[in-house]
């Protein structure tokens, strides 16, 4: 790949007492990485060269005050702080927790510039992260608000995608959540994203029910049958090939989920449980629906092997694949649905 075609892949370096950077520096120390992307690191290069003298890294980096110039065929690294953080491995500070969200904030900037092309997140925590500037329940609230669209979180790994209907919120919450314009609307941003990100024409999604054995016809709850069920059958009359709702027990113990291109889970533990006991460390969150693709790694900040070197990085190794291969695949889809009619003109005008 020529360089100046090269993806320009931003990072924001996640909470800096944690395992962010570390996984996000043993990606990159694989030079053959380079021949993919162009990693943009959001953060600064006396931060960088802590974590990494931390991790005994031999990776060099290239130093520059913005995104517009970084160099290609190097690890870039933006200086978006100058001080020097105090950074105190396993500990949950506001300190560490404020410059997650400068880093996080300085690259979805310049993602919406076009000054990179895809992001990928390093792990927060929920927590320390809290401002008066920043005050989302995590990654995806803020990234639907500032990057236009139905967000739908998306962990995916090889031969298994798992949507949420309902992410971050309380389980006593969880029945009052959903509702059938919900239900719509995620099956729908769901069934782009696997046309347009995944390159799959006819997409089949199962949706699972809410309660356990999806009510079992109204003996444990009606909300599967009088919520979910309208909405399926709404949305498979409409042309979506939807099914269910399933009973979430047994679903993915009897491989039902090979049967169809994507889940859609009522619930965050519904979906992520089997999720991440089958995806075994290499599964991503990615947030479909925006106008940019975000990815990150499936397990948070990991204080207690912070700092010691022993961080696995195969989850945001398979996260930066993943939003390279999502953007491709958005390109192709582009190029395939652009109209026939618009071409045509562009050719007679040139």
């Amino acid at each position: 790949m020529e360089e100046r075609n090269k993806i320009r892949l931003g990072i924001s370096v996640g909470d800096l007492n944690g395992i962010g950077c570390e996984v996000a520096l043993k990606t990159f120390e694989d030079s053959r990485m380079l021949e993919f992307c162009t990693p943009v690191f959001f953060a600064s290069n006396k931060t960088i060269s802590f974590q990494k003298n931390s991790f005994k890294s031999a990776i060099n980096f290239n130093s520059v005050k913005d995104a517009t110039q970084i160099v290609h065929g190097k690890l870039n690294v933006v200086n978006v702080w100058k001080e020097t953080p105090n950074i105190e491995f396993g500990q949950a500070t506001e300190i560490s927790g404020s410059y997650a969200i400068k880093s996080l904030k300085a690259s979805v900037n310049a993602l919406k510039k076009n000054e990179i092309d895809v992001l990928v997140t390093a792990p927060i925590n929920k927590n320390n992260v809290q401002s008066e500037e920043f005050n989302f329940p995590g990654h995806t609230d803020f990234l639907a608000k500032e990057l236009q669209g139905q967000s739908l979180m998306f962990m995916v790994t090889e031969g298994l995608r798992v949507g949420l209907l309902t992410d971050h919120i309380a389980v006593k919450d969880v029945a009052k959540a959903i509702t059938t314009k919900l239900i719509g609307d995620k099956v729908r941003t769901m069934m782009l994203s696997l046309k347009m990100d995944f390159g799959i024409r006819r997409p089949k999604i199962a949706l699972l029910g809410i309660n356990p054995h999806s009510g079992d016809n109204g003996t444990i709850g009606n909300e599967d049958q009088e919520i979910l069920q309208p909405a399926i059958d709404k949305l498979f009359k409409e042309g979506h090939l939807v099914y269910g709702p399933y009973s979430a027990d047994s679903f993915f113990g009897s491989n039902s989920h090979q049967k169809f291109d994507a889940v859609l889970a009522a619930y965050h533990d519904q979906g992520l449980i089997p999720f991440k006991t089958l995806s075994f460390g290499k599964g991503v969150n990615y947030t479909a629906g925006l106008s940019h693709v975000r990815t990150s790694p499936d397990h948070g900040t990991a204080y207690e092997i912070a700092g010691q070197g022993k961080a696995d990085f195969s989850s945001f190794k398979e996260a930066v694949f993943t939003a390279l291969d999502i953007f491709k695949k958005r390109q192709e889809y582009k190029e395939l649905t652009q109209n026939p009619l618009q071409k045509q003109s562009t050719k007679k005008s040139a």
